[in-house]
């Protein structure tokens, strides 16, 4: 096994570095060969690194010597490669801009399709995108937030982080919420940071999916249950539509500062149950009732059981029965709807 082969196994063993590191062995070895000249080529075994780094060099009368190379010199053979490499970078960032650049004002029409829909993988890339539409809102931010019964607390913080410099630059913000929304104490905690006028929030019992909207340029809608893919929409048509959707909710929505919305009617049915009646007359299974409506299965069977127990109901078919003879839905169309602005 000739010295090549150990320096190169001591490498890889004993003395992973890269070309940027020497070990302290290798320092100390390097500092002494300079102040001496030269170094016995068996003292530099234990530090190998001060071959693979080119610190030293055979002396040309005694093989048995090594000597060092000036600082001067290994610094230069160590930046040489890395001046053209940067030099290239900057040569291909100018022929890339070059190559584009004709380009750049067609992108910017309001006429052109491209961007019009983008499609944001991965959560980091949505908020990546939330964070920039935010960061460039100027006038309103429009926001339907519906969820189960509970938020996490650093979802809640990050609305926080991501609303206060909005509110600072004098943006509106309207938040439409679920009426559960107001049995969350850490929601209602999170409202009640903002007084200003500017920000308002209602809540309505059934919201589809989420929806945020800047300056009434740009829209994010969910595309998975598990949010991990959005769209970005940017066509002027779709963000409008979206507009006139939410306007339509909003004037529906009770304000947050209302009071609650579950007042028991004449009938002892109250409103959410009103609301869950109608769903499961639609057919609707349990899980995607309390889906709708922002609150937990649980929460959801217990209003189920009184809605059954009032209606003198045995079986989940009769109560769909019932339901539907009763004339609730009727009367609880008669009460919803009108404009709270």
């Amino acid at each position: 096994m000739g010295g090549g082969d150990l320096v190169a196994k001591w490498t890889k063993r004993d003395h992973p570095h890269t070309g940027t590191e020497l070990c302290p062995e290798g320092s100390r070895l390097y500092a002494h060969a300079l102040r001496a000249g030269r170094i016995p080529r068996t003292d530099v075994e234990a530090a190998p690194c001060l071959m693979d780094l080119a610190l030293l060099h055979p002396d040309p009368d005694d093989a048995q010597w090594l000597r060092p190379v000036p600082p001067s010199v290994a610094l230069a053979q160590r930046l040489n490669p890395i001046e053209r490499e940067i030099t290239e970078q900057r040569r291909l960032s100018i022929e890339l801009a070059e190559l584009f650049e004709p380009f750049m004002d067609i992108s910017t029409q309001e006429t052109s399709p491209a961007h019009s829909i983008t499609v944001l993988e991965g959560l980091d890339r949505i908020n990546a995108a939330l964070d920039l539409a935010t960061a460039q809102c100027q006038t309103e931010m429009l926001t339907v937030q519906p969820s189960g019964h509970r938020r996490p607390e650093n979802r809640l913080l990050e609305g926080l982080e991501r609303d206060k410099p909005l509110i600072e630059r004098g943006v509106r913000i309207r938040t439409l919420y679920q009426h559960t929304a107001r049995f969350s104490p850490d929601r209602l905690a999170y409202a009640d940071q903002f007084t200003d006028g500017k920000v308002e929030y209602r809540t309505i019992d059934e919201l589809v999916e989420r929806l945020i909207i800047c300056d009434e340029t740009v829209a994010f809608i969910p595309v998975r249950e598990d949010r991990q893919v959005a769209l970005e929409l940017r066509h002027p048509g779709l963000v409008r539509y979206l507009v006139r959707v939410f306007e339509f909710i909003w004037n529906r929505a009770v304000p947050l500062t209302a009071g609650a919305p579950y007042e028991t009617a004449p009938d002892g049915i109250t409103d959410i149950q009103h609301s869950i009646a109608k769903l499961l007359v639609e057919g609707h299974v349990d899980e995607a009732i309390a889906r709708r409506l922002g609150m937990n299965v649980r929460t959801c069977r217990a209003h189920i059981a009184k809605l059954a127990s009032v209606l003198g109901s045995g079986s989940r078919a009769q109560l769909g029965y019932l339901i539907a003879q009763s004339g609730i839905l009727e009367k609880a169309q008669g009460g919803q709807g009108g404009d709270h602005s």
